[in-house]
């Protein structure tokens, strides 16, 4: 740390992403999708958007954001999109819970909460999950407090349903629900219809997982056209074009290319489902994740000394050593060959130790 950054940083601890390695290795540790995006995305990455490039991207995004509105049955003027869903919500706790406002969130979450609490000065009060990993919804029914719910779930994979997202909306109407829907896709129990009975509820979305386009940086967000402008104020505060040419030309076609990327989602919760019960046969028990990921442990082995074996033999997957969740690995669904190269190594690994 240098002796120049302010007080009010020195103690930030950031967010720590997975491993991105060049070497050759089956990649299961940052829930990215196997499949490349689709054969329309690369259609629009022509000569003469590369020739554009000179230019600045279009501060509105309008294309992209006609493009979403029109797949969620909503207007342009509720949709607001930014660099990765981080981006959107970045603003959001920034613009909605403010320096010395409050946040409520899962103790057991997406690690970038507690790290946007602590960046923007807001008051962060994490609630504990239930023992099996669930969110009890009793806990924020009528809590008077911002919300922000990743749903379904990180780490665990576990979803609330509408009718329980709606219950925690309609009992906060004077506090914004943000619904983290980065992995709705797997799950397809989205809270959007939500939208058009309340004013505040915001969902976010990611175009990482479900779009393939996780080196693009697209998220959105959708929500009032009040609350879309809040957004946009923060955006042209700090920077007007937060989101370039190519990302948004590549966006707008791949949101419009439902069959290809439904089929992707649909083999994705196949080859999980089918993961799920390989895992099983070797001992290992998880939550019923309804994501593009696995959460898994064994009575037998410790999570980091599977998770550090696996490495050595070209297999990443994720690890938190943190309290409650240090005996879990948090799989990424890959390809059907991927999960069963996994499996394999595994009960190899078994196999060995109890040789």
């Amino acid at each position: 740390m240098s002796r120049f950054l302010s007080e009010n940083y020195s103690k930030l601890i950031p967010y720590t992403p997975g491993e991105q390695l060049n070497e050759k290795v089956i990649k299961l540790n940052t829930n990215e999708s196997p499949f490349p995006p689709s054969p329309s995305v690369k259609q629009v990455v022509t000569d003469d958007l590369l020739d554009r490039l000179k230019l600045y991207s279009d501060p509105e995004v309008k294309q992209l954001r006609n493009a979403i509105a029109e797949q969620f049955g909503l207007e342009a003027e509720n949709v607001f999109v930014g660099n990765g869903s981080d981006d959107v919500l970045a603003f959001s706790i920034m613009g909605f819970c403010g320096a010395g406002g409050k946040l409520c969130c899962p103790d057991i979450s997406y690690g970038f909460y507690p790290v946007y609490a602590d960046l923007f000065g807001v008051e962060l009060e994490q609630i504990k999950l239930k023992d099996d990993f669930s969110i009890d919804i009793n806990d924020y029914i009528g809590k008077g407090c911002n919300i922000v719910i990743a749903n379904p779930n990180a780490p665990t994979g576990l979803a609330l349903t509408v009718d329980e997202v709606e219950k925690i909306v309609a009992s906060n109407p004077d506090n914004i629900i943000i619904m983290d829907e980065a992995y709705m896709a797997f799950c397809k129990q989205s809270c959007v219809e939500l939208l058009k009975k309340y004013d505040n509820l915001m969902v976010v979305r990611t175009f990482s997982k479900s779009h393939s386009l996780a080196g693009l940086r697209v998220g959105f967000g959708l929500a009032s056209k009040e609350i879309i402008e809040d957004l946009n104020k923060l955006k042209y505060s700090f920077n007007p074009y937060n989101m370039n040419s190519v990302s948004i030309a590549a966006a707008s076609a791949a949101i419009a290319d439902n069959e290809y990327y439904n089929k992707n989602i649909d083999e994705i919760i196949r080859v999980r489902e089918l993961t799920k019960d390989l895992l099983s046969s070797l001992g290992f028990t998880g939550t019923d994740s309804k994501a593009n990921f696995l959460f898994v442990t064994h009575p037998e082995f410790s999570a980091e000394e599977l998770y550090k074996e696996l490495r050595k033999r070209g297999i990443l997957v994720r690890y938190f050593s943190k309290p409650r969740i240090d005996r879990y690995l948090r799989i990424t669904v890959g390809s059907a060959e991927e999960m069963q190269a996994l499996t394999d190594t595994l009960a190899q690994i078994i196999k060995e130790v109890k040789e």
